[in-house]
Parts: C-alpha cells; structure tokens; sequence
C-alpha cells in the first residue's frame, strides 16, 4: 500500500525535439511557450488531479535569460492556466536541471510538505547557447580551479578516449548508429509519440504541427560516420554522429505523494527509490554518472545486478560507454536504452532528465519482470546525477 512518504512519479509528457538554430523548427518559438505546452498536455491527459492542489511548480533551464528567465516555474504555471495560487520557481544544474527539478520536488513530498508537483525542463539552444553571456570568475582559471577549455563538452568527452584507449571511436561510432537504429525502431513500434505534446510552430512557409524529434537519422552507417569531421580535435574521435546534436525541447512531470495517489486513485508509474549527485573534475565531466551511481545504489542497498534497465543521457557516445565499461555492462546490453537516446532524440540540457524518466515509465509498463531501473546523465562543471526507480508492475516476490 502506498505509503505517506513515498514518491510517485505519476505522469510525464514532453514536447518533440527540434533542432537548434535557423533551420530547426522551433526557431520562431519562445521557450517558455514550449514548457506551457508541454504542462498542458499534462494536465490534460490527468484530469483527475485538481490545479488547485498543485502545491509546486518547478521548471528547470540553464541559460536563465530572456524568455527562459523570469522565474520560470512561477511564469509557466500562470501562463497554462494554473491557479494563482500556486507557486514555482527556476531551478539550473545545467544538463540535469529537469533531474533535479525532480528529486528537490521528491524530497519535499517526501517530507510531507507537498502532496503534488509539477517538475520539468526547457532549453532552447538555438536562442541560447551553453554558456551565452556566461561570465566566469577569473579565479577558475588563475588558481586552476578548472582548465580553461573544460565548459567545452567536445573537448571533455575527448579527454574521456584519451583517458581509456579501449574507449575507441569505432565502439562510440557504433554506439551512435545503433542508437538511431533503437530510436528509428520504437516509432515504428509507437513505443515514443503517446508521450509526445504536438506544438504548433510558425515558420516562413506559415503554421504547421511539429510532432516528432527532429534528429533523428535512421539511415547512419559506420561508412558514414567514419567520414565524419572530428571538430574538437584533428583526428579526434568526437564527431556529430556519436554525440548528442543542439536541440530545442520541452519536459515536465507530475510527482504525487502516497496519500494523494491513494486520495485521488492515481496510477503511478514508477516509485522513487533513491538519488544522488556527485562531482568529478570538471575536464572530465562526462565520467560524473559513475560516482552518482555508485551513490545511489548504496543509498538504496541494491546493486548494479538489480538494476533491469537502465535510461542513460547519451551526451556523447564515449560518456555512456565509459559508465557501461565501469559496472561491466555489454555496450550491446539490450538493458541500456532499449529505445535509443539522445544522440538521435536529442539533448536540449535542463531538459533532458524528465526525457529519461518518461521513456523508464513506459518500458516499466511493458516490463512486469524489472523491478528496479535508473535515470542517469553527465552534467558539465564535472558533476553525475542518478535516480533510481522501483516499476509498480513488478510481480516478482515481494
């Protein structure tokens, strides 16, 4: 029976994902009108759950600024229709910014002082790139604090080959193409589009619908992508084809306390189990999940062998390869992202997180036999953040 501290995670839904920059779909679209849609469609397909007892709004973007500032939690909340009443606020761990949206809302309904939250992400990397107007204090570069090319996440996934020669641009080309593949595979399954929240979008040919990711290249082949450019490094190993493209998205999710799920027959999705965040050195950022893992997996008794699928943020093929290649996990385990990821999907940063947790949700529905699984990603200043969750289909013994 669901208990009063426990922590559901009741619904997600997100906005496909558009390419960044002049060409992408999304060019001509505010991101905070891309997180209002994307909690609309939430509220719509829960119509069970009051506005009014929405007692969090947290939305997540790293860039704050322009139309991705002004307290987007607050600002979203009132533009989809959400009663005055109801509070939010901004939140930004750069990539896991969405990640964190929900594990602080989790914390607070674990504490017993909210019984709902909204919780997601937006980034529209075409209007504002990593890093736009950033100003870092010259301390981390006079003390050494940081290397100076370390907020260029090319370059720190990189250091990663450099640091594991059998980390080797053949395996992250393929990791690449086989992700396109996954991606390519669950829409022709219908596995991705229930979740999807169709934008309407203006473009110089007028109005249309956006209604699935835009990056996604289902005809990579090795030849392909061995032709690649590597723009980081002559004769490097990071090319377009095995890291995640700019991109323009959306994510929101709803959390629910035990009692409230009990209160408004809610059917949960998965159940929080544990998370955890740690830091690496920031050159060698993508290496971050490992630690976080290892955290997580303490905090919660379990061990990697009890995890039955696994929802990696593929920034850079070579940063899921070095996780797998840690726990020992076959960089063809039909566990890990079974649906492809982001270097097909896409990776709009604060948005990512929920984007792991909506594609979890589902495979825990079609999969009885998992019990545990785990969202996990790189976040750049050298952080990993992980979160586990028990799947409330599981008819193993209990």
């Amino acid at each position: 029976m669901a208990g009063n501290n426990d922590v559901y995670f009741v619904d997600g839904m997100r906005t496909p994902f558009g390419r960044a920059g002049e060409k992408g779909v999304y060019w001509d679209t505010r991101a905070d009108d891309l997180i209002v849609k994307a909690i609309i469609g939430l509220l719509e397909r829960n119509p069970n759950v009051p506005k009014d007892r929405i007692d969090e709004v947290a939305i997540a973007a790293t860039t704050q600024q322009g139309d991705q500032g002004l307290t987007l939690g607050r600002t979203a909340a009132l533009l989809a229709g959400l009663p005055k009443s109801v509070p939010g606020f901004a939140i930004d761990r750069m990539c896991a910014g969405a990640m964190t949206s929900v594990t602080t809302t989790g914390s607070g309904v674990a504490f017993g002082a909210y019984d709902l939250a909204i919780a997601g992400g937006v980034e529209h990397m075409g209007r504002h790139p990593m890093g736009f107007n950033a100003d870092p204090n010259p301390r981390f570069l006079s003390e050494k604090l940081v290397s100076g090319d370390a907020l260029n996440m090319g370059i720190t996934a990189e250091r990663i080959h450099d640091r594991f020669p059998g980390l080797t641009k053949e395996r992250s080309d393929r990791f690449g193409m086989r992700s396109q593949q996954k991606v390519a595979a669950a829409y022709e399954a219908g596995k991705i589009q229930p979740d999807l929240v169709p934008v309407a979008v203006r473009s110089a040919q007028g109005w249309g619908l956006a209604t699935a990711d835009e990056g996604m290249r289902p005809e990579t082949t090795m030849e392909g992508l061995a032709a690649l450019r590597t723009p980081f490094r002559p004769h490097g190993r990071v090319s377009a084809g095995n890291a995640s493209p700019l991109t323009d998205g959306a994510t929101v999710s709803l959390l629910a306390s035990g009692d409230a799920v009990k209160e408004l027959s809610l059917a949960p999705k998965m159940r929080m189990v544990s998370f955890a965040f740690a830091g690496v050195e920031p050159e060698v950022m993508g290496l971050g999940p490992v630690p976080s893992t290892e955290k997580a997996l303490r905090k919660a008794g379990l061990t990697i062998e009890d995890i039955g699928l696994f929802e990696l943020n593929e920034a850079f093929a070579v940063q899921v390869l070095s996780f797998l290649d840690h726990f020992g996990v076959d960089d063809d385990d039909p566990r890990v992202n079974p649906w492809g990821g982001a270097i097909a999907i896409g990776h709009p940063l604060a948005a990512s997180g929920v984007r792991l947790m909506i594609q979890l949700a589902r495979q825990f529905a079609e999969r009885p036999d998992v019990r545990y699984g785990l969202t996990a990603m790189c976040v750049g200043l050298g952080q990993g953040g992980t979160v586990i969750w028990e799947n409330p289909n599981w008819k193993g013994k209990r």
